[in-house]
């Protein structure tokens, strides 16, 4: 007897089936929701329309009765007022369906210009299909100071009864119900069409949600039929991941000498640039401002021939990360316009020659931004040596400050903040910035005793 069962699934086959069932039925649940979702908020739409609408035909509503009400007022206590006063109602209309209405406060019709055969006649036993007394409702309301009635009417352009919106008031001098009213029957068509519309738009959602199960299910075919490459293919796989490797090997490498190009030689030529320009402004002091702009740049030039060799600035090597900042805050004091100072505390240690780079690019860094940007009277830079063999990098300016994140957020301004809090992370330390407009601005790195060993060892 041949074997009837059916083939088991291969490994691949398994993967393809267990990717595809938690796909469908999230899709489904997430199908299902959206229908919910789309339809309760079908349903407050409704609401907050029909409130809307209502809303706007009272006030409507009572503006024309405002106006009819105004209109006929100077005729009160004249004589033949009233026939006047009703004449005038009756030639006010706004539209086939819009129109006024008058009736003496026993229910007798003195005037409805879209019904003239109803004038002369006591309607007040008059009720509606559902038995209610529709004059006694409107009169009734008129005596209690005027308001809204909802009541069933025939309507003039259909000759059908719909339900209208009435706002009557009484005009207790001639004994009379004064009113008009809109019908309802409209926004029954709105709330049709709006319906029409949700049902349109929750079509295109599950539409678009089959389109995404299709796109979905075609991505693990897709990725099923991967998994079946040889092994030739794999291999060709895996060596082209080894070469992006290199190529990103090489673009970090690229990134980082940039960066100090950034940090180290576009930060000295600023200074020299600021120099030159105070000697400029100021011929008495030009020479020696002059001969220091000199001298900055030929410690430019040194360091620019230093960064071929081992990327690390020139000042540290033969000052020290004290004796450095102290140097660096004098070249931006002398370029004048803001005082830059620099200070030592606690009992000096040896660093480690990446803390030494890192922090003083960050000074460098940091001082230049404040000299082109802040616009500060002073900024004050403290290196801290902790009794518990910490460290700590302070720099204060009391300028303008600056919105960090929206500085952060735009690719060609955050460069430099960006460089200041890789190159923190770089270390372990903790880098914070507090700013604002308007505020100062005040930088921190902190480096831990665990830090400063990490970075030595």
């Amino acid at each position: 007897m041949p074997d009837t069962r059916l083939p088991a699934l291969s490994l691949r086959g398994k993967l393809a089936l267990l990717a595809l069932l938690p796909l469908l039925a999230s899709l489904a649940l997430i199908a299902l929701v959206v229908r919910q979702q789309e339809s309760q908020l079908v349903e407050r739409e409704h609401a907050l329309v029909r409130a809307s609408y209502m809303d706007a035909r009272r006030t409507e509503l009572k503006h024309y009765v405002d106006l009819a009400v105004s209109t006929v007022r100077p005729l009160l206590g004249q004589p033949g007022g009233q026939q006047q006063a009703l004449a005038i109602l009756k030639s006010l209309d706004y539209g086939p369906d819009g129109y006024f209405f008058v009736y003496a406060l026993d229910g007798q019709v003195l005037m409805h210009s879209r019904q003239p055969e109803l004038a002369g006649q006591n309607l007040w036993e008059l009720r509606d299909p559902q038995g209610r007394p529709t004059i006694q409702q409107l009169i009734a309301q008129a005596k209690a100071g005027g308001g809204y009635v909802e009541y069933l009417w025939r309507k003039p352009s259909s000759s059908l009864l719909a339900p209208k919106l009435g706002y009557v008031v009484a005009v207790p001098e001639w004994g009379w119900m004064l009113g008009t009213g809109l019908y309802l029957d409209g926004i029954e068509a709105t709330m049709a069409d709006l319906a029409q519309g949700a049902r349109q738009n929750i079509t295109a959602t599950m539409l678009w949600v089959g389109a995404v199960a299709v796109f979905g299910i075609a991505l693990i075919s897709a990725g099923a039929l991967a998994l079946n490459l040889s092994e030739h293919r794999s291999a060709e796989a895996k060596l082209r991941a080894l070469a992006r490797e290199v190529v990103q090997s090489q673009e970090d490498e690229r990134a980082r000498l940039a960066r100090e190009l950034h940090d180290g030689v576009s930060q000295a030529l600023v200074a020299t640039k600021l120099l030159i320009e105070s000697a400029q402004q100021a011929p008495a002091g030009a020479e020696r401002l002059q001969a220091l702009a000199l001298k900055r740049l030929n410690s430019t030039l040194a360091e620019v021939r230093h960064l071929s060799h081992a990327l690390r600035p020139a000042l540290l090597d033969t000052l020290g990360l004290p004796a450095a900042l102290q140097h660096l805050a004098g070249e931006f004091d002398a370029a004048g316009g803001t005082r830059f100072s620099a200070a030592v505390e606690g009992q000096e240690v040896a660093l480690p020659e990446v803390v030494n780079t890192a922090l003083f690019r960050i000074a460098q860094e940091a001082l230049s931004n404040a000299a082109r940007h802040a616009h500060a009277t002073a900024v004050d830079m403290t290196l801290r040596f902790e009794a518990h063999g910490g460290l700590s990098l302070d720099i204060r300016d009391d300028g303008q400050g600056f919105d960090a994140d929206a500085a952060q957020a735009v690719a060609d301004r955050g460069l430099g903040l960006r460089s200041m809090r890789e190159r923190a992370a770089a270390l372990g330390a903790r880098l914070s910035l507090e700013t604002a407009p308007g505020d100062g601005s005040r930088l921190t790195v902190k480096l831990s005793a665990a830090d400063l060993a990490r970075a030595a060892a």
